[in-house]
């Protein structure tokens, strides 16, 4: 927070325990790990579903306090809440959305879903109402279709602050076991690609207070690169 200037803005990534990702025990609060079960304890990774309630809560509690000073300072966007591809449309895991917002109600969250169906003919009003009517920003993205992971490029907007992820094209290593993450995203966009998300992104700032437009092709400078092109195109630099 010290070392940013007074305009920087900070999105941050929820805590993959609470995003309903494996979780090593190792990585919990120290504190907190001291209140597993001995068996759960013992576990290559833990989930949140697998918790009792009151430490749901006060995982969530420790993350709300973390966080806190960007918050305080002016200086937080939004929380992504970025889903695992194994989470869907359920009532359970609407549930869990509506629970973590009210836990995490000071921040704005925003939640990027990992699996097609919630976009899909039959799920896609249900879940783009969820999130206006609980606050929630839904996360545009831009990534390789055609994986049960894919979720269409849908433009829409459900909160004060919109958001799109620019993941990168590569769909030879969308879904490819035991490569890095930079791998994963290794993808530099071409201008014409760029200029695919200028309507769309004008769009979001109609019914928009902000718009954050964020690059996760993460492999060397690409990200960068990218995040300078988009700019151009809006003469923001």
């Amino acid at each position: 927070m010290e070392r940013t200037p007074a305009h920087f803005t900070f999105d941050i990534k929820a805590f993959r325990l609470l995003t309903q990702h494996p979780t090593p025990p190792r990585s919990l609060w120290k504190n907190f790990r001291e209140k597993l079960r001995d068996d759960m304890a013992e576990k290559r990774n833990v989930y949140m579903r697998d918790l009792p309630r009151d430490l749901q809560a006060e995982a969530a509690a420790a993350f709300r306090d973390a966080i806190m000073p960007l918050h305080s300072a002016g200086k937080l966007g939004v929380v992504l809440f970025q889903l695992p591809p194994y989470v869907y449309p359920t009532r359970g895991a609407f549930g869990y959305l509506k629970w973590v917002a009210a836990q995490l109600s000071d921040f704005q969250l925003a939640v990027e879903f990992r699996n097609g169906r919630w976009l899909d003919d039959e799920h896609m009003t249900d879940t783009l109402d969820f999130l206006e009517r609980h606050s929630l920003a839904y996360v545009c993205v831009d990534e390789p279709q055609g994986f049960k992971s894919s979720v269409p490029p849908v433009v829409a907007v459900t909160a004060p602050i919109a958001e799109v992820r620019f993941h990168g094209r590569n769909a030879e290593n969308w879904e490819k076991k035991g490569i890095s993450t930079a791998e994963r995203f290794r993808y530099d966009y071409p201008k014409d690609e760029l200029e695919e998300w200028v309507p769309r992104i004008e769009t979001l700032a109609e019914g928009a207070d902000t718009v954050h437009a964020l690059m996760n092709n993460c492999y060397s400078d690409y990200g960068i690169r990218s995040a300078r092109g988009l700019g151009e195109l809006f003469d923001i630099f």
